[in-house]
């Protein structure tokens, strides 16, 4: 039996006439239907758990190397009703807006319209649920609203903009926010008839759908009619393509998605198009043009170590002309090893009761603290396990006692370890945030991310937030002011795709909150006590994974280099593989050392190894503010 298309779609109205009845008999024997949010629709694909999804435009911008079934779309010949940014006040004086981040192509609209209308003025965007958004909206706040959501507060506030409408005053062209999109050969021509009959059903059926809605819902069904037969049009045709084109050149040009263009499954099968020359891609990627997710990798799969470096030392240098490479004096503490989520590749835990388990004590804490600020050091990196028995209020009593005592800066608590708390005290993540924030909290670490794709954490750590949660604890953590750094742990179960959807996924946050100051990446430490066999690794993919990173994130300042785990000479070539910062000095490293890696370094051995590379060496901050002259 031939395997059943897997098809994922936008649950909104404006999607139900594309895929009517394609959950019922006899389409549902060919195809396998799941409806969800856009992103999560398009996150389907990128991680290849859909074959075919009906999902916003920009996200296959950023995916890379989708391909689109011809004549079908979401799209807007002027005002669509439903992407919308509403206010109590004129748009153009707003200050914020809450943006629903389930359609990254309505953000990017809103971004380019916003900044043609007021001369390159936007608003902070703050990413929000649609009825937070909604809730929000006020004073200088405004929201964008998206779906169906948007229909419901139609009339309700007495400044909107229309994103459709206001794309067609711009450019005189059709708007596409949605299509059928997949990776090349994942639609046959069988498959678009099949689409394509499901859209003929699904038009008959405009006035049904729109009455049940209306039933659901409350809202005027005549409204919903007219909604879904003039407002939304369903049309792919050539105006449609080149409203998309000029909406990717535009956003590309603004440095909001990486460059792309249309192609149809169709146009594969009546000529493959070549891939473009590996070459070019390393030059776009040497001047720091942005690379989707399929370029990040092949480049990873395909360019040469050396080329690869050549790339990413290139960014390295136009962002740091300076030549000078940071380092901070602070201590990695963990304030106990106690742990439930009993992640396989990690040595360090504990269960709860077990013999070998601890909670530092205040005395041991002091002890470590001191000989942090002895040694000119500014900061303590603060993580541990996720202990059941350990509360807000303790965090907090200890945060304002190490503030009272030793006046250090704390960079402290991964995600997961906030998400674990605000479950044991039934807190909101910014509940949590606001309370440890106050006790003296000053920056996040980004431990706990290992890979941010579900499928390699569901394997290698099940019992883990998702991915979805570390980033929105991380969202939650920026939009409060708080920064943090962005890290990965490759060479478990993932792959070259799965690690450059990680990039892509920091980079995204990044763009909607220019939270990240740096960014880190380590390789598996497979040796005792670790319950996962070791997939990818060693120096050379190290390097290859790094460079990647600085050519991928071209939104993050800065990027480490992890001589902890690959060794001092390591880290001293890492300079030229992108890195700008060489990390922290090792008073102690208990998680990694675990495993059996023991590399250490004292600020002198460290600024040592950075004159020897050919750099000048200078300390710093959480915020790599230079706290000694460049030298």
């Amino acid at each position: 039996m031939t395997e059943r298309l897997r098809v994922a779609a936008v649950g909104y109205l404006n999607a139900r006439p594309l895929y009517e009845g394609l959950d019922r008999e006899p389409a549902s024997s060919r195809v396998r239907l799941d409806c969800a949010v856009p992103s999560e629709v398009a996150r389907r694909v990128a991680e290849d758990e859909a074959d075919v999804a009906l999902m916003p435009v920009a996200a296959a911008a950023s995916i890379g190397d989708l391909r689109l079934a011809r004549g079908s779309a979401i799209g807007a010949r002027g005002a669509v009703r439903s992407v919308v940014i509403a206010a109590e006040r004129p748009i153009e004086t707003l200050d914020e807006l809450a943006v629903d981040l389930s359609s990254r192509t309505s953000v990017v609209l809103a971004r380019l319209v916003l900044r043609a209308r007021n001369a390159g003025r936007e608003p902070r965007l703050v990413g929000s649920a649609p009825s937070e958004a909604i809730a929000g909206i006020g004073g200088a706040r405004g929201a964008l609203v998206i779906g169906d959501p948007a229909l419901e507060i139609e009339g309700r506030y007495p400044y909107t903009l229309d994103l459709g409408l206001a794309w067609w005053e711009l450019t005189g062209l059709p708007f596409v926010f949605a299509a059928w999109c997949g990776r090349p050969g994942a639609l046959s021509a069988e498959d678009e008839r099949l689409l394509d009959s499901a859209k003929l059903v699904g038009l008959e059926r405009r006035d049904a759908l729109a009455d049940a809605h209306a039933a659901r819902t409350g809202l005027p069904a005549p409204s919903l009619r007219a909604y879904l037969r003039d407002a939304v049009r369903y049309d792919l045709g050539d105006d449609e393509r080149r409203g998309l084109e000029r909406f990717y050149d535009d956003a590309a040009r603004a440095g909001l998605l990486p460059p792309a263009r249309v192609r149809f499954f169709d146009d594969d099968r009546r000529r493959p198009a070549p891939p473009p020359s590996l070459d070019g891609l390393l030059a776009r990627a040497s001047d720091g043009e942005r690379l989707n997710a399929a370029e990040g990798e092949r480049l990873s799969a395909e360019a040469s170590l050396f080329d690869l470096g050549l790339a990413a030392d290139a960014v390295r240098r136009r962002k740091h002309a300076d030549g000078v490479v940071t380092y901070i004096v602070d201590r990695n503490v963990n304030y106990t090893n106690v742990c439930t989520t009993s992640c396989r590749f990690c040595a360090f835990y504990r269960p709860p009761g077990h013999p070998e388990g601890y909670v530092l004590s205040r005395e041991q804490l002091a002890k470590k603290l001191q000989e942090v600020v002895d040694a000119g050091g500014v900061q303590i990196l603060l993580q541990g396990g996720l202990h059941p028995d350990l509360r807000i209020e303790w965090y907090e009593d200890l945060f304002r006692w190490m503030k009272r005592e030793f006046k250090l800066g704390l960079h402290a608590l991964s995600p997961e370890e906030i998400l674990h708390i605000g479950r044991l005290d039934g807190l909101s993540v910014g509940g949590v945030l606001e309370r440890l924030h106050a006790a003296g909290l000053d920056s996040v670490p980004g431990g706990g991310a290992e890979i941010l794709v579900d499928r390699v954490r569901r394997k290698i750590a099940k019992a883990k937030c998702s991915s979805e949660e570390w980033l929105g604890v991380m969202r939650v953590a920026h939009h409060m002011g708080l920064r943090s750094s962005a890290t990965m742990m490759y060479g478990t179960v993932d792959t070259i795709r799965d690690r450059a959807l990680h990039l892509l996924k920091i980079r995204e946050l990044q763009d909607e909150t220019g939270g990240f100051t740096a960014f880190f990446c380590w390789d598996f430490q497979h040796e005792q006590g670790t319950r996962i066999e070791p997939g990818d690794g060693g120096t050379v993919l190290y390097l290859r994974q790094q460079a990647l990173a600085r050519i991928m994130l071209d939104n993050v300042d800065h990027v480490g280099a992890s001589w902890v785990t690959q060794g001092p000479e390591v880290g001293q070539v890492a300079l030229r593989f992108g890195a700008d910062d060489f990390g922290s000095v090792m008073f102690e490293e208990n998680v990694v050392s675990s495993a059996g890696t023991t590399f250490g370094m004292n600020a002198e051995s460290i600024e040592r190894r950075i004159r020897a590379a050919g750099f000048k060496a200078a300390r710093r901050n959480v915020h790599y503010d230079w706290l000694t002259r460049p030298s």
